[in-house]
């Protein structure tokens, strides 16, 4: 009965935490469900808000959207959920079902489904509601649309902060610094 006391009185700290990376690699892209029928270059942005987390070995799950492209003679845009499963503290798993929309000037707008999985780094942010994401992402795409298109993405996932933090280093160089780095007079 006292453990169920101390239970009760703990606070829980859980927060969400999100990441938006740049995603870049190869696709694998066919139509009439051919599986691999050409390759094609791939790029494109995804983020994710993960709930439920207050430490690096807890479970996450919540809300993912991403916006991409095949040889730039398409656009995909999609969303759905991502669940984080914990597997190794600095290496976590994170698996994610969706929907997509895919629009081709040849074959107009269709929808699909889509199922990604990503491994890489992505710890928990004690700090702030952004954390960092480097890591491997491998997705297959069912379009159900008339094209029959299906699609399988294999590619890395790249942190968007920390890719323009080069960026803002320059900025603030050119800028002359901030106030704090200034010399005393």
């Amino acid at each position: 009965m006292l453990a169920g006391c101390l239970a009760v009185g703990a606070e829980a700290r859980a927060e969400p935490q999100g990441t938006v990376g740049l995603t870049i690699g190869a696709a694998g892209r066919g139509l009439d469900r051919k599986i691999w029928d050409q390759t094609a270059f791939h790029l494109g942005l995804r983020g994710d808000v993960l709930f439920g987390r207050s430490k690096v070995t807890d479970f996450g799950v919540g809300p993912y959207a991403e916006v991409m492209t095949h040889a730039f003679d398409e656009v995909q845009f999609g969303a759905g959920v991502s669940t984080l499963f914990p597997v190794l503290q600095a290496l976590p798993l994170v698996a994610s079902v969706g929907g997509y929309g895919r629009y081709a000037p040849m074959q107009g707008l269709e929808p699909g489904v889509a199922g990604a999985l990503f491994w890489g780094s992505r710890s928990y942010n004690f700090h702030a509601s952004y954390v960092m994401a480097f890591g491997l992402l491998v997705q297959f795409r069912y379009g159900l649309g008339p094209s029959r298109e299906t699609s399988i993405v294999i590619g890395a996932q790249l942190d968007l902060v920390a890719l323009s933090l080069p960026f803002q280093l320059l900025f603030n160089a050119v800028r002359g610094g901030s106030r704090d780095t200034r010399p005393v007079r």
